[in-house]
């Protein structure tokens, strides 16, 4: 509904377009937006461009505003943690990480968000990882006025998920994790070819805000490389990475050797490229990752994957592994 009032009558009305602001020889821009709610605090701004009486739209009952809407979609998959959100701007509300950390959405209740007619929830991947300040979500409804149903309804589908026991939205922070490195390969051990995988795993590993602690040169023999893996665990370290021969030659014995040394492997490949030859296990509760040679030399493999959601904690289970597949074809 479209009148016309005195400016000090259309606190918490719309403004149907915008109001510009004239300054001679100093600025001429908008003032005020269209769909901008009037505040008290907006009297004298209006005032003193000449508006004793504006047109505006005053809100029906049962219809919220556009900014009123993406606030309480925000705050409805946000819940707490370290998160915040931003102030409306032009009809959006976007919510922040305040940490360093792995990102974790809730897919499924995303999808049933934007199934839903005239809103509009938007987010990054799942399983990121995520600066300080990074964007995650973005929240807004279509129309510049909305039925208030459709918000409280998104507003119930977010309490019904977390009833169910489901996170919507949360950053895990990365664990300070102690990290053994096995450089395998006789070539490397005799000193005919200078260690490469060594210096890119510690750069991968510290940039999560973990530690190498040790790093052990073993040749290309299966109870050498067993016997290092259970040193390292003796020295108490959180993760094994043992690097190179990880193919399907004869005599690469890495996968062997992993098996060998009694742990429970989850997986010997995954389905993405590159970084298929990457093999996942655990002895007792340390996670052991077995890494191709194509770990030093792409930018991004199945290990840059797996290695963040390691460092926050997470378990990685066989469907971890089979999921990677879909999107994880990055070789051209």
């Amino acid at each position: 509904m479209l009148r016309e009032v005195k400016v000090e009558d259309a606190i918490g009305m719309i403004l149907p377009h915008d109001l510009t602001q004239i300054l001679p020889g100093e600025f001429k821009g908008r003032l005020f937006r269209k769909g901008h709610q009037v505040t008290e605090a907006d009297i004298p701004a209006l005032l003193s461009i000449g508006k004793e009486h504006i047109y505006a739209m005053e809100l029906q009952p049962g219809y919220i505003h556009e900014d009123e809407a993406a606030q309480r979609m925000a705050k409805a998959i946000a819940g707490e943690g370290c998160l915040r959100l931003t102030e409306p701007h032009e009809g959006k509300v976007n919510v922040k990480s305040e940490i360093h950390g792995l990102v974790k959405i809730d897919k499924a209740f995303v999808d049933e968000v934007n199934a839903l007619d005239e809103v509009v929830m938007s987010t990054i991947r799942t399983n990121t990882v995520v600066e300080a300040g990074a964007s995650l979500v973005g929240t807004r409804v279509i129309p510049l006025i909305v039925d208030e149903a459709k918000v409280a309804e998104v507003e119930r589908l977010a309490a019904a998920r977390r009833e169910e026991g489901f996170t919507l939205l949360e950053v895990k922070p990365f664990r300070k994790l102690r990290v053994g490195v096995i450089t395998t390969g006789s070539e490397v051990f005799k000193g005919r070819i200078q260690d490469r995988f060594g210096p890119i795993v510690k750069e991968k590993v510290a940039r999560l805000g973990s530690e190498v602690v040790d790093q052990r040169f073993v040749p290309d023999d299966s109870e050498a490389i067993v016997g290092e893996i259970h040193a390292l665990l003796a020295l108490g370290v959180d993760l094994v990475l043992v690097t190179g021969g990880m193919s399907v030659d004869p005599d690469d014995r890495t996968p062997g050797a992993i098996k060998q040394a009694g742990a429970r492997v989850v997986s010997y490949g995954t389905p993405m490229l590159p970084g298929s030859m990457l093999m996942i296990a655990y002895l007792g509760d340390v996670p052991i990752m077995g890494l191709p040679g194509c770990v030093m030399h792409d930018p991004y493999t199945s290990f840059d994957v797996l290695l963040p959601r390691i460092c926050a904690g997470d378990v990685i289970v066989r469907s971890d592994i089979t999921e990677m597949g879909y999107g994880g074809f990055y070789q051209c």
